[in-house]
């Protein structure tokens, strides 16, 4: 193995995210050369429109996998928060790099310094359905676009939230006015963590990637990853998790926003996935989890 491609989107973050895979993998194997494969998503192409009328943060990675199912690209990599729940069986998630912060911040005004009936921008109705359960008062805006977007936008309103890893990995840290604690906003499913593809047969390219997994990242992922699964759902339902190592065992905090409001379940486990569906049972039963504050 001389050579590998890698396929990623083309906005900034993505392609930092790309260039430091690239130079992971360089470091574990100096022989390999590596290739950036740029892919265009249907979700970069329409970003005047809402994820939800074209398919979800699936869009973001759809055409990154097929890039590689296709031969075009040996790996693809990912934001994870970007994945659905299942993918394809041709495709592995080969590596998790250890997780940058995953948790949402604002930029613009601290959230206890926004005016009343102040503007926050977000495309994420989990986002919105949080802030609005701790600030009743708030107008939520949509907004979608990538970092630069974002950023370009908080002049527009009172903040706008953003997630944590993407401002520290661009070098954006100066435009925090807040990062906001999970106990006040439980992040996205996978959110600070990369995923890194590759063909579920391509044995050489696993091996290689391996270097690069992060176990304590990887089991994080994977306990937040079969909760959202276990919902049937995508990256679009109002539901987040975030799960983390302790004592040997794993800490999973979830959340899921319906009709009756919003409702959350803290639990912890040896068996991060077990714990993930767990987690997702408790929420679609009436009358269990927390309306307010983590078990």
């Amino acid at each position: 193995m001389s050579r590998l491609r890698l396929a990623t989107r083309g906005s900034a973050l993505a392609r930092w995210q790309a260039e430091w895979v690239a130079a992971a993998i360089r470091a574990a194997a100096p022989e390999v050369d590596c290739e950036l494969v740029v892919v265009s998503t249907e979700g970069d192409r329409r970003r005047d429109v809402p994820l939800e009328v074209i398919g979800g943060k699936g869009v973001f990675v759809k055409e990154i996998q097929a890039a590689v199912l296709d031969g075009r690209a040996d790996v693809a990599v990912h934001s994870a928060k970007d994945l659905p729940a299942v993918g394809p069986d041709e495709l592995v998630i080969a590596a998790v790099p250890e997780r940058e912060d995953p948790r949402d911040v604002l930029v613009g005004l601290p959230l206890d310094e926004i005016p009343d009936g102040g503007e926050v921008a977000t495309g994420s109705r989990r986002r919105a359905v949080q802030l609005t359960e701790r600030r009743p008062d708030l107008r939520i805006v949509g907004l979608r676009g990538n970092i630069g977007t974002r950023l370009a936008k908080a002049e527009e309103h009172h903040a706008v939230v953003a997630a944590a890893a993407a401002l520290r990995r661009l070098g954006l840290t100066d435009r925090i006015a807040e990062t906001l604690d999970v106990d006040v906003m439980i992040p996205q499913v996978g959110q600070g963590c990369l995923a890194i593809e590759c063909r579920t047969a391509d044995a050489g390219t696993r091996r290689l990637l391996g270097d690069l997994d992060h176990g304590p990242s990887r089991r994080a992922l994977e306990a937040e990853r079969a909760f959202l699964a276990e919902l049937g759902g995508d990256c679009d339902l109002p539901a987040g998790a975030h799960a983390v190592l302790r004592d040997g065992g794993v800490r999973l905090r979830a959340l899921l926003a319906e009709g009756d409001g919003v409702r959350r379940v803290d639990l912890t486990g040896s068996d991060g996935p077990a714990l993930g569906r767990q987690a997702a049972q408790l929420l679609r039963e009436p009358g269990t989890g927390d309306d307010r504050d983590p078990a």
